[in-house]
C-alpha cells in the first residue's frame, strides 16, 4: 500500500489530520515490509509459443477464437476481431489446426520494450492460402505469402515495440521522464498501437491461414531508427501511408526498424518533446539513424520551430549527426520528397526551397551517407505525369501525404539509396529486391497490398 501524505493545515482539527496521516502510514508498513521480503517483481516474459487451435503442440500455448486479449491474460485476439478455427485432424499438432478469416484480424501479446523475432507458420493441409502480415500501426512485414494446398511455410521478421518512457534525469538535472505525445498518439481511444506496451500483429489478405506463432526477444541485432515527420511516420489509419511503414518489408531478419517519426515534427520539436532523447536512450553501437525533415521546418508561421535552410537547419542537422556518432551509430540523411506540384510543362516544381540543398551540403561537409529522395521522388512523379501520379498520394488528392502504393515506391527509393551508399545495412536487403529505378516505378495495377481495417476522420497533424 503506498503511503499517501496527508497535508496538515493550521486549524483546530490539524492534530486529527496528523493522527490520520500517521495511522495511514502505520497501516502501510506491513504491506511495505511484505513487498520488501518478496523482492522485486518477476521480469515480464519475452518468449512465447502459440499454436492456433484447441490441440496445442508440446511446449505451445493453445489459442482459439475465444482467446481475447486482456491485460490479465497478456495475449489474444484484439481490436474486436475474431477469426474462425479450422481443424484438419492431422498428425502434426502445430499444423492440423489453424485460424482464418475473410476479414483482417489482430493478435496482441504484452511484451516489454525491445526488438522481437516473430516467426509465423502459414498454410492449410487441404487448401491454398494468401497471407499478408503487418505489425503495430500498419508496418508491412510480410507481403502476400502464398501456399498451395498441403504446403506450409515458416517466415520470420523482426518487430520493434516501444513505450513513451525516457530514463528520468538525475536529481536537479533538467529534463523529463517521458515523450510528450500529441493528441493523435494519445487520444480518446488510448495510445496508438506503436506506443502501447504490447506487440500487435495484423493478419490480412484473401485467405490468411495462421497455424503457429513464436515470439522471442532479440537484443544483439542492429536497429535502424527513423526520425522525421508525417511522410515517414507510422500512420495509424488508411489511406495515408508513409514510406517508413513499408521499409521493413524489404529487409531480412537480423535488423530491426524502429520508426519514431511523427506528424508535424521538426528538428526542434523532436528535441523539445524528448523524442530524440528517447531514440538516443535506446541507441547502441552498430545501429543506424535515418533522418528526414524539411516539410515543417520551413514554416515561418511556426515561429517556435522554424529554422532557416542555410543556417539553423544545417546546424540542427549537424547536432543530430554528432549525437548519433557519439553513440557509435551511423547517421543517414535524406532530403524530403517533393509535393505533388507540377508546372505547365509537366515538371515537378520545387516545393521545399533551399532545404534539399542544405541537406546535400551537410552530407558533403560531414561525410554522411546521403539519399537524394528529392530527386528520386521527382523522377517517380514525372514518370507517371501530373494526373496519373495522383495514385501515389493519399486519397488521390493530398499533395503531401502518400497512398500505400506511393509509400511502397518511396520505400524502394530508400532501399536503393542504402545500396548505392554501400552501407553494411545493404546486406539485409531481401533477395527479391534487385534494383529500383524511380523513373520506372512498379505499375499501379500490380500493387496488391490489402488495406488495413478502419479509416480515420482525423487528418495528419502537420506534415
Amino acid at each position: 500500500m503506498p503511503f499517501v501524505q496527508i497535508p496538515v493545515r493550521p486549524s483546530s482539527g490539524s492534530s486529527l489530520l496528523l493522527i490520520a496521516g500517521l495511522a495511514a502510514f502505520a497501516l502501510s508498513v506491513p504491506a511495505i515490509a511484505a513487498t520488501a521480503e518478496a523482492g522485486p517483481a518477476p521480469a515480464a516474459p519475452t518468449s512465447f509459443k502459440f499454436d492456433f487451435g484447441a490441440k496445442a503442440a508440446p511446449g505451445y500455448t493453445s489459442v482459439t477464437p475465444a482467446t481475447v486479449y486482456s491485460k490479465a491474460s497478456g495475449f489474444g485476439f484484439d481490436l474486436g476481431t475474431a477469426p474462425t478455427e479450422v481443424d484438419r485432424g492431422g498428425a502434426e499438432a502445430e499444423r492440423d489446426g489453424f485460424v482464418t478469416s475473410d476479414q483482417p484480424f489482430f493478435f496482441s501479446v504484452a511484451v516489454p520494450e525491445g526488438n522481437y523475432n516473430v516467426t509465423v507458420t502459414l498454410g492449410d493441409a487441404r487448401d491454398g492460402s494468401v497471407t499478408t502480415v503487418k505489425s503495430e500501426s500498419r508496418r508491412l512485414m510480410l507481403e502476400g505469402v502464398r501456399t498451395a494446398p498441403g504446403q506450409f511455410v515458416t517466415r520470420t521478421f523482426v518487430a520493434n515495440v516501444r513505450n513513451p518512457r525516457v530514463p528520468p534525469p538525475p536529481k536537479n538535472a533538467p529534463g523529463n521522464d517521458h515523450v510528450e505525445l500529441n493528441d493523435r498518439e494519445d487520444g480518446p481511444g488510448g495510445l496508438v498501437l506503436h506506443w502501447d506496451e504490447k506487440l500487435t500483429l495484423e493478419f490480412n489478405d484473401r485467405r490468411p491461414c495462421v497455424c503457429a506463432l513464436t515470439i522471442d526477444r532479440v537484443d544483439d541485432i542492429p536497429t535502424v531508427f527513423l526520425v522525421g515527420d508525417s511522410t515517414m511516420t507510422d500512420q495509424p489509419h488508411e489511406p495515408t501511408t508513409s514510406w517508413g511503414q513499408m521499409l521493413s518489408r524489404f529487409l531480412k531478419p537480423g535488423v530491426a526498424i524502429a520508426n519514431h517519426a511523427e506528424s508535424g515534427e521538426t528538428m526542434k520539436s523532436f528535441i523539445t518533446e524528448l523524442r530524440l532523447d528517447k531514440v538516443l536512450s535506446l541507441m547502441k553501437k552498430g545501429d543506424y539513424l535515418i533522418l528526414q525533415f524539411g516539410h515543417n521546418d520551413s514554416k515561418a508561421n511556426w515561429p517556435q520551430t522554424y529554422v532557416e535552410a542555410g543556417t539553423t537547419y544545417k546546424a540542427y542537422m549537424k547536432a543530430y549527426i554528432a549525437e548519433v556518432r557519439r553513440r557509435g551509430a551511423t547517421p543517414i540523411i535524406v532530403d524530403p520528397m517533393q509535393r505533388h506540384q507540377f508546372d505547365a510543362q509537366g515538371k515537378v516544381r520545387n516545393s521545399h526551397g533551399g532545404y534539399p540543398q542544405a541537406v546535400r551540403e551537410v552530407a558533403t561537409e560531414e561525410h554522411v551517407p546521403f539519399i537524394d529522395l528529392t530527386a528520386m521522388s521527382v523522377a517517380f512523379y514525372e514518370s507517371m505525369g501530373p494526373e496519373k501520379s495522383w495514385a501515389a498520394f493519399s486519397g488521390g488528392k493530398d499533395a503531401t501525404h502518400h497512398s500505400a502504393y506511393g509509400a511502397y515506391e518511396l520505400a524502394k527509393c530508400i532501399v536503393q539509396g542504402i545500396k548505392d551508399n554501400h552501407l553494411d545495412l545493404a546486406n539485409y536487403i531481401v533477395d527479391d529486391f534487385g534494383t529500383f529505378d524511380p523513373a520506372h516505378p512498379d505499375p499501379v495495377a500490380s500493387f496488391d497490398v490489402p488495406p488495413s481495417p478502419g479509416r480515420s476522420t482525423q487528418a495528419p497533424r502537420g506534415n
